[in-house]
């Protein structure tokens, strides 16, 4: 089909080919048709094209060209052979007719009755043929009786019909026998073996009652009687083959359908995984036209500058029209057209692909990974038709290496952190030790200190990489934020030596009554640490420059979310700094293991909460907050035993 240019999708294309739901059909006997008893002449092939339209709706796709003739075809193996003997049937009607006619004029005009009957016969079998409503219910199970009326107007008519004109021209020189090769022929190929057999037997026994009533009335009866019984043993002759040959046909129609029926299946296989496939898949020719497009391909085509520019997006992102479409005639996808033709000229690619990198005139430019893959290989005698590009976002592409180095780093470290945790645990004990021996030494106390000093904070950066390491995730458990919050806050400025007051820099603000989130509580309360601690370290000094708030959010349904801001005054965080906030070992001091809010993130993920900074502008005391959205759960029927906070506990 023509991909390029701008029409309308033909309906009966998918990625693999047309679809249409092919019958299953079991292998006839004796005692049954050849081919499949239920279906009708206009019934299958109106299914199927419809099923086709419905399948190949939503795309416009290249397909199997073998697949489409068989569709196209029209029905199946019987119905095309039934209406082939009706042409014949018709064209015989004709013939036979002409030859009266011919006859007459040639000066030996024939009976009228004889001419009545080509007449009535040659309008019987037109009739059949062009009327389709004639051709209702002339199905392979209704020719397989003989008391049906389909197969009376057909077969039953030519053998009574023919019998007439044989038996009446007994004695003429026309030999109106040979007329019985068709019946008998239509009969072995569309009816069953024993219904075949049994015309050839009425059609033997016609032409031998017909010789018989010959030899009555003065013929040869040795010539008369051998005629007819040559003729009629070529009757059985044909019978047999021809249902032979039928059987045949319709073994290889029925593997013919379930080859197809397993084709359709594994091409809607194919469909469902190429669609759901992360990576854009593109089927181009070597005239830059575009045959077949997956969503993710038609994303990273599109200008993502209006989505990304939007806070939300409720239609979903940009996308380019379905295929068939063209690459040429677009400007920023020129270097994909020069890539395309580049490959097409070479006859190969780079097997990890090359960077291609597109302009979009709203200024937004995208980084793609390109590789190729032909459909066939090339060789000197051809020619390459068809490409399937394989296109990637260099972001994802780096995102995703990243994800793998820092995997790969956490697990080296969670093993390391487990090497030097006990010879941490001596050194820690050994220089207790050797502080008492040095107890009396200022210049050794100084020493031991420093070595403490480290050691801790060794300890934490081990306690760190462990909390992060891969395992076992543990199992949310509902608890109080409101109590664990105030209590972590008191314990929290109580380490940090705050003394309470009106200078107090701490102000922590919780609801009064309990609000359950889906957190354990642990990790909830090391989430609050490791920020308090930064909001600490980079607040401005005053009173209430660190503020924590603890509030329930409105839900239209369900229970909801709650709010957690911990809140410092200060300047705005730098955005080359904000952008690396929740990555690991970035930190913006020399002593810092940039652990911190890294491992907040990741406790946040694993309890289905998020965490995220923004900026504060407010004229009286302007800051950063880091905001904390958890998940809330239904209150426990015995709520937990814990002091009751109050609503404001400003320290």
């Amino acid at each position: 089909m023509s991909l390029g240019a701008i029409k309308r999708a033909d309906p009966a294309q998918s990625w693999f080919g047309p679809g249409p739901e092919l019958e299953a059909a079991e292998a006839g006997d004796a005692g049954e048709s050849q081919f499949d008893t239920g279906s009708s002449l206009g019934g299958a092939w109106d299914a199927m094209q419809a099923e086709s339209l419905h399948e190949g709706a939503e795309d416009s796709q290249f397909f199997f060209q073998q697949a489409r003739r068989l569709v196209q075809a029209g029905g199946n193996a019987f119905s095309r052979l039934y209406r082939a003997f009706l042409a014949a049937r018709a064209a015989l009607g004709l013939v036979l007719v002409a030859t009266q006619v011919i006859a007459g004029l040639l000066g030996a005009p024939p009976p009228r009755w004889t001419l009545g009957l080509c007449l009535l016969y040659a309008a019987e079998a037109l009739a059949l043929w062009l009327l389709p409503r004639l051709q209702r219910g002339a199905t392979a199970k209704n020719l397989a009786r003989i008391s049906s009326p389909q197969w009376w107007a057909s077969i039953g008519l030519d053998l009574g019909l023919f019998g007439l004109l044989h038996a009446f021209d007994r004695l003429a020189g026309v030999n109106y026998g040979a007329l019985f090769v068709l019946p008998v022929l239509m009969a072995g190929v569309l009816t069953p073996r024993l219904l075949a057999l049994a015309t050839a037997a009425m059609a033997a026994l016609l032409m031998l009652a017909v010789s018989g009533w010959a030899v009555l009335e003065g013929a040869d009866v040795g010539l008369r009687m051998t005629q007819a019984g040559l003729v009629g043993s070529g009757f059985f002759v044909v019978s047999l083959l021809a249902s032979e040959l039928a059987g045949r046909l319709a073994r290889e129609e029925r593997a013919a359908r379930g080859s197809m029926e397993l084709a359709r299946q594994q091409a809607q296989l194919n469909r469902l995984v190429i669609e759901e496939m992360q990576e854009g898949v593109l089927v181009v020719d070597r005239r830059g036209r575009v045959r077949a497009a997956n969503p993710a391909a038609r994303i990273l085509l599109a200008d993502g500058a209006p989505v990304a520019a939007a806070e939300a997006a409720p239609a979903g992102p940009a996308m380019v029209r379905k295929a068939p479409f063209r690459l040429r005639g677009v400007p920023a996808w020129q270097p994909l057209v020069a890539s395309v033709e580049q490959a097409f000229v070479a006859g190969n690619w780079p097997e990890l692909g090359r960077d291609v990198s597109l302009s979009f005139p709203s200024g937004w430019q995208r980084s793609l990974r390109l590789r190729m893959r032909f459909t066939r290989r090339r060789e000197s005698h051809t020619t390459e038709d068809l490409c399937v590009l394989l296109i990637e976002d260099n972001r994802q592409v780096q995102a995703r290496s990243q994800q793998e180095k820092l995997a790969a780093m956490g697990r080296v470290s969670a093993g390391i952190a487990h090497e030097i945790r006990n010879p941490l645990a001596a050194i820690d004990q050994a220089n207790a030790l050797l502080a008492e021996d040095t107890s009396g030494e200022p210049r050794a106390q100084q020493l031991t200190r420093m070595v403490a000093s480290n050691v801790q904070r060794l300890k934490r950066i081990v306690e760190d990489v462990l909390e992060v390491a891969p395992g076992a995730v543990p199992t949310p458990t509902p608890v109080d934020a409101s109590t664990l919050v105030n209590e972590t806050c008191l314990d929290w400025a109580r380490t940090n030596q705050l003394a309470p007051g009106p200078l107090d820099p701490l102000s922590c603000v919780v609801p009064l009554q309990p609000l359950v989130v889906s957190f354990d509580p642990e990790h909830l309360r090391r989430v609050l640490v490791n920020l308090l601690d930064n909001a600490l370290r980079h607040a401005d000094p005053g009173p209430a420059s660190v503020q924590v708030l603890l509030e329930e959010e409105a839900a239209a349904s369900g229970p909801g979310w709650a709010r957690l801001v911990i809140f410092n005054a200060g300047r705005p965080i730098a955005p080359e700094v904000e952008r690396h906030l929740f990555e690991p070992f970035f930190s913006t001091r020399s002593r810092g293991s940039g652990l911190g809010l890294y491992i907040c993130r990741e406790l946040c993920d694993r309890y289905g909460a998020r965490i995220d900074v923004q900026r504060r502008h407010d004229p009286q005391l302007p800051g950063n907050e880091f905001v904390l959205r958890l998940r809330r759960v239904p209150p426990p029927s015995t709520p937990p035993a814990a002091f009751t906070p109050s609503p404001t506990n400003s320290r």
